[in-house]
């Protein structure tokens, strides 16, 4: 037996708002989507992105609760420059998204910032200088 990752999930409080943040981000996801109990988006590479709303973790695992403090996960999306960076982050948080990091030079050799998704998770924008 081979195993290999091929889905992320996220679980969302109010999944049109999640949905809105990530299109922001380019990723294709039919506008339908916004009421269904379960997304998901093929990513380039062929891993996939999901999204389930509580109620839908609910229905198989019914002591599921959110957690709480800092999230303990993060999705990374690579940009093309460290210009991206910078530009991606300044368009998000004046679209009225939280940002978490302003971009910054990290010391082992990205242009890096945060993001935080509506559910607080944290959403990393970084490119190589």
């Amino acid at each position: 037996m081979t195993l290999r990752i091929d889905l992320f999930g996220l679980v969302v409080a109010d999944m049109a708002r999640s949905l809105a943040f990530y299109r922001a981000l380019g990723l294709a996801i039919p506008a339908s989507a916004d009421k269904e109990p379960h997304a998901e988006v093929a990513l380039p590479g062929g891993l996939r992105l999901a999204f389930d709303t509580v109620e839908t973790i609910r229905s198989f695992d019914p002591k599921w609760q959110a957690p709480t403090g800092s999230a303990r996960t993060a999705i990374a999306f690579r940009c093309d420059s460290p210009a991206e960076v910078d530009e991606v982050y300044a368009r998000m948080t004046a679209d009225g998204w939280d940002g978490g990091v302003e971009p910054f030079d990290a010391f082992w050799g990205q242009r890096y910032a945060t993001l935080h998704d509506p559910d607080g998770n944290g959403v990393d924008l970084f490119a190589a200088p």
